[in-house]
């Protein structure tokens, strides 16, 4: 647990750093948490050892630190590209002890082998995003967004916590490994437990049906807390996903396989419609995200160790893509206000640095080569065509010609488009580059080199 138990010391750092009678000024606190979370970063990689605690509840292994560790990075790059806000902010402290606590969940969700401890950390990880979402405190639609999104997720948390008490009657244990020995037959009772908690995973990673939340709580919340929710909070619960399909509902592969068939489809088309129709940024990348959910779901359906390499790999590719696109958009926000694409016409005239950082990211997004992001859906529509439903991949490979249509809008807009008030000349300081750096290097470095992917599928062997 040297993972979980660091970033609690951290929380912990935070809390006495508050109750202390010196006031930080926000400059130097931010300072400290960066060094905090760069450490926290580091030690990750450090050598931990494999087993189990409480009784079997929670176990770690080299796969589930890997894990951790990109939403460690994840973490520490939107903590670097949010200085320029959360310099201006009343409440430095308690924003990072909020982070880090829905962190702390997603660390304890991810090493869960019984469903009382993953929902737990489930929890954990989500009451606090709620008052994330509302730290804009004088913004009436931060509000909104906070309350929109505990509406969603208590909705959620029941069905999925319906699903667990059903599943508990049925079979009279939570733990994975006794769960799985025992759902191997079409009880309809497990098949409607699992409905239920299908439901809930697909509220948490925005899957059509249940995205209707997304776009309203991406556009009210800070931008910070925008990109938390889009990478940290997704790829954790997509982390997990892929554990309890492949291990704990292993006996019903076919009967969830027909559902994520039909949700991968719905969520890949109605997430590109809805994105070609977008002027704020932040909604544009919500149904971006809805969308790139349905290519994640299509690895997830090849049920295979390549199936789970290639969400693994697509989800740090994800981070990487997904960051860099949201980093301009936090500077640009922070500076100016704006957050409409037509505000970025002609944005290369007065910033050519950040309209290559958002271009590059926006790339990776649509998969165009040689960027990450066309390998790490290459890798995905591979492990989905291992079940043999060339159907599922025709439609697919027909969605990514529709989102190059939305992601190249942005990208005319902000070098071939004129603008009689541009953007003007954005200053950004050491921590949002380090970010941006790190981006972009993640992108082209994976994309260009094959080790990341290869060391993934290492671990699943």
């Amino acid at each position: 647990m040297k993972q979980e138990l660091l970033v609690t010391a951290i929380i912990f750092i935070l809390l006495f750093i508050k109750l202390a009678k010196k006031e930080w000024s926000n400059s130097s606190l931010l300072s400290i948490i960066n060094v905090l979370l760069l450490v926290n970063l580091a030690a990750g990689f450090l050598k931990i050892r494999t087993g189990t605690l409480f009784g079997d509840m929670f176990h770690t292994n080299e796969l589930l630190t890997f894990e951790k560790n990109v939403l460690n990075l994840g973490t520490f790059i939107i903590a670097l590209q949010s200085h320029s806000w959360l310099k201006q902010h009343k409440h430095v402290a308690e924003f990072f002890m909020l982070m880090l606590s829905t962190l702390l969940g997603m660390f304890f969700m991810i090493s869960s082998n019984n469903l009382l401890m993953f929902y737990l950390g489930l929890e954990l990880s989500s009451i606090p995003l709620a008052a994330m979402a509302n730290f804009d405190l004088d913004k009436r639609h931060s509000s909104e967004a906070a309350m929109k999104y505990i509406m969603s997720s208590a909705f959620s948390s029941g069905l999925l916590l319906f699903g667990i008490s059903l599943l508990y009657g049925a079979t009279g244990t939570l733990n994975f490994a006794e769960l799985s020995d025992q759902l191997t037959t079409f009880n309809s009772l497990h098949i409607f437990s699992f409905i239920l908690l299908l439901a809930g995973f697909c509220f948490k990673i925005s899957a059509v049906p249940f995205h209707l939340w997304t776009a309203d709580v991406y556009e009210g919340s800070p931008v910070a807390v925008t990109s938390y929710l889009s990478v940290i909070s997704k790829g954790s619960i997509l982390f997990v996903m892929v554990s309890v399909l492949y291990n704990l509902f292993r006996g019903l592969n076919s009967s969830w396989y027909n559902m994520l068939f039909v949700i991968s489809v719905l969520t890949m088309i109605i997430g590109n419609l809805f994105a070609l129709r977008q002027q704020n940024m932040k909604r544009f990348l919500a149904f971006s995200s809805i969308a790139q959910v349905g290519f994640i779901l299509i690895g997830i359906s090849g049920e295979s160790v390549e199936g789970s390499a290639s969400v693994i790999f697509f989800i740090m590719i994800y981070v990487f893509s997904n960051l860099a696109a949201f980093g301009v958009i936090s500077l640009v926000s922070a500076a100016t206000g704006k957050e409409n694409a037509d505000d970025y016409k002609g944005f290369y005239k007065t910033n050519p640095l950040l309209s290559w950082v958002l271009t590059i990211g926006l790339f990776s997004l649509a998969g165009i080569p040689p960027t990450a992001g066309f390998f790490g859906k290459f890798f995905l529509l591979l492990a989905g065509a291992g079940k043999g439903n060339y159907w599922l991949i025709t439609i697919a490979a027909l969605n990514m010609v529709v989102s190059l249509y939305y992601y190249l809008r942005i990208v005319k807009a902000i070098f071939m488009d004129s603008n009689d008030n541009p953007i003007e000349k954005i200053h950004a300081s050491l921590s949002p580059k380090i970010a941006m750096a790190i981006c972009i290097g993640g992108i082209i470095i994976t994309g260009l080199i094959s080790g990341a992917y290869d060391y993934i599928h290492s671990l699943l062997k």
